[in-house]
């Protein structure tokens, strides 16, 4: 993959990422704002407090998620100006580009991807 594909594939990601942040950020906000109008209504059934608990929580696991998601494209935008892009962080070996089409964020080759794995690390997908 040249560098300017993986650039496109990057930004792309960064976009999409980003869209869904935004779209999570406002189910938060509804999400609170229905549980502030409800809590300030009369009783509230507790099957409806534990539905927008969950909701909210839900809501906040997908931000999570998302920030995680975009720290590792911007860390793989910068490996790209870099110009060590698709080069595995342990090994310095190139990272095959089936692994670079499937997680374009990659870090390691399989190899010592698998050996952060068992070593209880889950860094770079």
């Amino acid at each position: 993959m040249n560098t300017e594909e993986a650039r496109t594939r990057l930004l792309t990601e960064r976009a999409r990422i980003e869209e869904l942040r935004h779209a999570a950020n406002r189910l938060t906000a509804d999400h609170q704002e229905a549980a502030e109008r409800e809590l300030s209504s009369a009783e509230q059934h507790p099957a409806e407090l534990a539905s927008e608990t969950i909701g909210l929580e839900i809501d906040h696991s997908v931000l999570q998620h998302a920030e995680l998601e975009l720290a590792e494209l911007e860390a793989a935008v910068k490996r790209v100006d870099g110009g060590v892009y698709g080069r595995c962080e342990a090994c310095g070996e190139p990272i095959s580009e089936a692994r670079l089409e499937a997680i374009p964020t990659a870090r390691f080759c399989i190899v010592d991807q698998a050996k952060q794995d068992k070593n209880g690390r889950r860094n770079g997908h």
